[in-house]
Parts: C-alpha cells; sequence; structure tokens
C-alpha cells in the first residue's frame, strides 16, 4: 500500500517550491495509479476510478459498471444477478462504482503494484512539474515578445544561468549566452525575448536572448525615444555578439541627424547601450541613400579614400591607406563581413600608396 502520509508531505514540499496547487499534484497521483492499475488489473475498457484523500490518508480505486439485465461487456456492464442481494437498489442503466481497492491488497502481486504505481506517480510528477513551470514561464512573457527584460542573476551553475524574474526561475539558454558577459550571482542583464510560442501539441515554448542583434535594437528603443516615435528607423543592425554591433539608421526629417541623436550628447546614449552589452563596440552608419557613402561608413573605424561600386553586382572596392587595412578589416576580417552583411554588398579592400593620394590631390587643385 502506498505511504500516505509520505506522499502528502511530498506533495507540501512541492506545492511551496514549484508553486504548484496541492489539488493538481493530487490529480497528477491520482491519475497515475489510474495509468498502473488499467495495466495490470483492467482491459482498455474499463472506466476506473482513484480517489486520494489526503487528510484522513484513504484512497479508494473503483470501478465505474453499468446496471443492466444481461451483460454484452463485462468490463463496463454488470447484471442485476452479479449484484446479488444489492440488486434491488438499483434499475436498469444506473452507473455504479465498485471498490476493488482490497482485491489489490490481497492479491498476491499487490506489493508489487503498489511499488509500480509509486515510481509511475514519482515520474508522471517530474513530467507535470515540468510542463507546469513551462506553462508559468510562458504565461510570465506572453505578450512580450520582442521586449528586452532587465533580470537579476540567480544561479550560475556550470554554464548554466538562472535568473530571477518576479521569483521565478527563468533560464538563459547556453546558446544565447555571451561569452564575453560575466555571469555573476546578483549582476542585472537585459536579455530579449526572443520567442514566446506553443507547437501543434500546445506545448510552450520561451527563448530569452543575449545574443541577438535585435537585443541592441530594442536596448535602443528604450533609450532614444525618437525611435518608438518613428523619427528614427533602424534599417539593419548586425552583430557579432560581445564585439561589435554596426547599425544603418535613417530618419525623414531633413533637420535631425540620426547618427548624433543615436549617439547622444557625449556620447551619453550610445554609451548606456554599449555598457548594457558589457562593452560591445558600436558603429553607426547613416542611410541617406548614397551607396558610395554608405559603403565608406561601414567599414569604421577604418578612414576610406574612394569607393568603387558595382550596384548591379552588389560588389566594391574600397580603397585604404596600408595603415588604415588593420582597422579596416580587423580580426578575421570580422570588420569587413560586418560591414557587407550590412550593406549587402560584397567588398573588397585594396591599398592606396601615398604617392597616389598625392597626385589625386594635385589633380583637384
Amino acid at each position: 500500500m502506498l505511504d500516505l502520509k509520505q506522499i502528502e508531505q511530498a506533495i507540501n514540499i512541492i506545492s511551496i517550491e514549484k508553486k504548484i496547487p496541492k489539488e493538481k499534484l493530487v490529480e497528477i497521483i491520482e491519475a497515475a495509479i489510474k495509468t498502473a492499475y488499467k495495466k495490470d488489473y483492467a482491459s482498455r475498457d474499463e472506466e476506473i476510478n482513484v480517489k486520494l484523500d489526503l487528510e484522513n490518508e484513504v484512497m479508494e480505486i473503483t470501478q465505474e459498471k453499468t446496471v443492466v439485465k444481461e451483460v454484452t461487456n463485462s468490463a463496463l456492464e454488470i447484471s442485476f444477478d452479479e449484484l446479488g442481494d444489492a440488486a434491488d437498489d438499483y434499475k436498469e442503466w444506473d452507473i455504479i462504482e465498485l471498490d476493488v481497492t482490497d482485491e489489490i491488497n490481497g492479491d498476491d502481486d499487490g506489493e508489487s503494484f503498489w511499488r509500480i504505481a509509486s515510481q509511475a506517480a514519482r515520474q508522471v510528477i517530474i513530467q507535470k512539474i515540468g510542463d507546469s513551470e513551462k506553462e508559468k514561464i510562458y504565461d510570465l512573457f506572453d505578450g512580450k515578445e520582442g521586449e528586452v527584460i532587465n533580470m537579476k542573476v540567480d544561479i550560475v551553475e556550470w554554464g548554466k544561468i538562472i535568473f530571477d524574474y518576479n521569483g521565478n526561475q527563468v533560464v538563459l539558454p547556453k546558446s544565447e549566452q555571451v561569452s564575453r558577459d560575466v555571469y555573476t550571482a546578483g549582476a542585472r542583464f537585459s536579455l530579449y525575448v526572443a520567442e514566446v510560442s506553443k507547437n501543434e501539441t500546445g506545448t510552450p515554448k520561451v527563448i530569452l536572448s543575449r545574443k541577438r542583434p535585435e537585443l541592441v535594437s530594442a536596448i535602443f528603443a528604450e533609450h532614444v525615444s525618437e525611435i518608438g516615435e518613428w523619427i528614427i528607423t533602424i534599417d539593419n543592425i548586425v552583430r557579432q555578439p560581445g564585439i561589435k554591433t554596426k547599425l544603418l539608421v535613417s530618419t525623414s526629417y531633413d533637420e535631425i541627424d540620426p547618427v548624433w541623436t543615436l549617439i547622444g550628447q557625449k556620447g551619453i546614449r550610445v554609451k548606456w547601450v554599449m555598457d548594457e552589452l558589457s562593452g560591445e563596440k558600436i558603429d553607426i552608419i547613416a542611410n541617406r541613400g548614397d551607396i558610395n557613402e554608405i559603403l565608406k561608413k561601414s567599414l569604421s573605424p577604418a578612414e576610406v579614400l574612394k569607393v568603387e561600386a558595382d550596384e548591379e553586382n552588389e560588389s566594391a572596392i574600397c580603397y585604404i591607406l596600408p595603415s588604415e587595412r588593420a582597422k579596416a578589416v580587423w580580426k578575421n576580417w570580422l570588420n569587413v563581413n560586418l560591414a557587407s552583411k550590412l550593406t549587402g554588398y560584397r567588398i573588397s579592400i585594396e591599398d592606396v600608396k601615398v604617392e597616389e593620394t598625392e597626385e589625386d590631390k594635385k589633380e583637384e587643385k
């Protein structure tokens, strides 16, 4: 027989720790015992009910049957003859519940059944706790997809980062972490709510991220009111998380400089964002429709002397001084690759000799 006192204690602990109603946990255990009983003692068609009364430490397993004159399905029906002396208390088509608990306790395999039932209940509880946690997290973030939420690190354990959000534990997947971030208990980070969804079976899914480029644009939107007011638009954004981000921004207002608006007075706005990204570098390029100028600026911080753009093939040659190559290319060609992704152009870098630039200046004069 199940140790109902022990089960009650376990339910009380789980209910408090996981914030799952006790009634829900009781239902889970009843369902597990029902499944175990149908597997070992009943046919698939039989209607089985399990009632767990923890307060009185009583559990009852019953079998539902319909009273009939002549039985055609013994799994679901019982005749007046089978009822014996109790037949007078019923009429045809009444549904009765027959207590079968004692049958299990008196069976030679009864102990084995209760052991299996206990294991099944434990497994189902673990699964349901997981499902309940997912559902709870889904409800917390439902309607917040695309937003940035500042959270405090609660636990750091073997690369697993758990954040506290309104008293709930939320995991930041390893695939969405940034290596440059220093995750320590108590530290605060802005996390991007990348996805809040349910699949075809109704299983909830919530993905938080520190890696995605949308995190940067969402943080900018928090600090730059002109973005929320649609005065300034972020047309494109590319990112190497923890290292560098490039933004292409525009505005339809001639009197507004979109780049300096995002940078802010004395660089305060862009510094806010960089601080949120653990010091990640940010290049902001104005999208004024001149592809040559955009390509020049996209290789920032390098100074590009001249651009030959082939708009038809979306390719460009950018000419620089040899001394600027390190800035233009950067580590593992990262700067050029980001510039290419930002502009959509395949970019080649060509060095220009100092003599050639001097000749160009003479020709201009």
